[in-house]
C-alpha cells in the first residue's frame, strides 16, 4: 500500500509538475501576446494620430487655397486696371487741353495716340482683335447679324462687313465679331 501510495504521490507530482510547467508556458505566451497587443495598440495610437495631423493639413491646404482662389477672383482684375489707369488719365488730360483749343485737328490726333495706346495695353494683357477683311464668316468666331443677297458666287459665305470688332483673351472669345455675310 505504501508503494502504492508513493507512485501515486509520484504521478500526481508529476502532474502537477507538467500542469505547472504548461502553466508558465502558457503565460509566456500570454505574456508574448500582450506586448504584441501592447505594440499593435501603440502602433494604431501612432497610426490614429498621423491620419488626425494629415486630416488636419488637408484642412488647412483645402481653406487656404478656397482664400486664394477668393482673393484672386476679388483682386483679379487689379493688373488690368492698373494698366488702364494711363489711358485714363491721357482722356482726362486730352479732354481739359480740348477746352483750350478749337482745331479739330489736334483733338482728333491726340484721340487717335490715345487709342493706339489703350490697344496697346490692351495686347499686352492677351487681348488681340479677330480678323474680319476677307475672311471666311467662322461660327466660332463670327455672329452673323446679317446676310446680304446678290453679293455674287465670290462673296457667299464671307464676311461682307463688321458692326462690332470681336476680341480674343489668350485665345479664347471673349467677344465674337457681330458680322454681314454674304449669301
Amino acid at each position: 500500500k505504501k508503494r502504492k501510495r508513493k507512485r501515486k504521490k509520484k504521478r500526481i507530482k508529476k502532474r502537477i509538475k507538467k500542469r505547472i510547467k504548461k502553466g508558465k508556458k502558457i503565460e509566456k505566451e500570454i505574456k508574448k501576446e500582450k506586448e504584441q497587443l501592447e505594440a499593435a495598440n501603440q502602433e494604431i495610437a501612432s497610426l490614429k494620430d498621423q491620419l488626425l495631423r494629415k486630416i488636419a493639413e488637408f484642412d488647412n491646404y483645402r481653406k487656404r487655397t478656397l482664400k486664394e482662389r477668393q482673393e484672386l477672383i476679388f483682386n483679379g482684375g487689379a493688373k488690368a486696371i492698373t494698366a488702364l489707369l494711363p489711358v485714363i488719365d491721357d482722356m482726362e488730360r486730352a479732354i481739359a487741353n480740348g477746352a483750350k483749343t478749337d482745331d479739330p485737328q489736334v483733338l482728333r490726333e491726340g484721340m487717335e495716340l490715345i487709342y493706339q495706346k489703350f490697344i496697346k495695353i490692351l495686347e499686352e494683357q492677351g487681348v488681340s482683335k479677330i480678323e474680319t477683311e476677307n475672311a471666311d464668316f467662322d461660327t466660332n468666331l463670327h455672329e452673323a447679324i446679317a446676310l446680304v443677297p446678290g453679293m455674287g458666287e465670290d462673296k457667299k459665305g464671307k464676311v461682307i462687313d463688321c458692326m462690332a470688332t470681336g476680341y480674343k483673351l489668350n485665345d479664347k472669345v471673349i467677344r465674337y465679331a457681330k458680322v454681314a455675310v454674304g449669301q
